[in-house]
This record gives structure tokens, C-alpha cells and sequence, in this order.
């Protein structure tokens, strides 16, 4: 890969620009990766909050903890259930459970195997150790500029 500076330049470029890229490019990836097998981003979410749960989970609880994710927002939140509900991948139990279907089981694992290959693509030659080195720089980005963020 060629990068886009020499290195004394890179040291100057400016970090916004650069983590803007980074989030577009693989949002944008991962998005058209999902829609290609009919789901949607925060769809994912649903499906791998409910599938992934020790214990199962309202809607509330899964509502509560997505609504921030890139900046979805609990209305949002709300319709992305209610879709995985109508396309039957979910079952909203009257004690406001949320669990996987058969057919959600199914399509959870399809999808999962889709972020794995995603995955895959996008840590392509990059070590665990610079990956762990760029995850921590950025949550100290985060500190530093008085950020808040969370991810489970």
C-alpha cells in the first residue's frame, strides 16, 4: 500500500480528517456489505444484541443501549426493531422479551459471517499489536478533546 504522506507529513495531518475517513470508509463498507443479504446496519445491531445475550433482553434494554450508536437515535432505534420483528427474525414476547426466531437464528449467522469476512477485509496486515496501539490513540483522542464514548 502506498500511504498518502511521508511519514514527517503524516505526523502533521490532521486527526478529523483522517478518523472521518476511516468511519466513512468502513461504515460505507460495511453497510453495502449488509444490504446486499436485505438488512440494514442497526438491524445487525438488533439481531447481535438478542442473539449474543446472556439473559434475554426487552426491547427497552436494546432500544436504550443502541439508540447512540453513530448517532442512530431511539426513534430510529424503534423502526430497526420493528423491522426485525416484521421480517420475522424476532419475536417480541408480551413480557416485552425480545429472542431470535428460527429463521433469525439463521439469518443472525449468515450475517455474523458477513462481519467476520468484513472483518477479515478490513484488518487486513495490520498486526493485533497496531490495531491495539490505534484503538487505544483514539480513545485517548476522545479523552483528550473531552469526548464521551462507549462501546460494549
Amino acid at each position: 500500500m502506498d500511504y498518502s504522506h511521508s511519514d514527517a507529513e503524516l505526523i502533521r495531518q490532521p486527526i478529523g480528517y483522517w478518523s472521518w475517513a476511516a468511519y466513512n470508509a468502513v461504515v460505507t463498507r460495511t453497510r453495502a456489505a449488509l444490504a446486499e443479504i436485505g438488512t440494514t446496519q442497526p438491524q445487525w445491531w438488533v439481531l447481535a444484541q438478542v442473539a449474543r445475550a446472556d439473559a434475554p433482553k426487552t426491547r427497552a434494554e436494546v432500544r436504550d443501549l443502541l439508540r447512540n450508536y453513530l448517532d442512530t437515535g431511539p426513534e430510529t432505534m424503534e423502526s430497526e426493531i420493528d423491522a426485525t420483528i416484521d421480517a420475522g427474525w424476532i419475536l417480541h414476547a408480551p413480557d416485552d422479551l425480545l429472542s431470535l426466531t428460527p429463521a433469525g437464528r439463521t439469518f443472525y449467522e449468515k450475517a455474523a459471517a458477513v462481519q467476520d469476512e468484513l472483518w477479515t477485509e478490513r484488518h487486513a496486515g495490520i498486526s493485533d499489536e497496531e490495531y491495539l496501539t490505534t484503538m487505544k490513540v483514539l480513545q485517548r483522542f476522545i479523552h483528550n478533546t473531552g469526548g464521551h464514548a462507549w462501546h460494549h
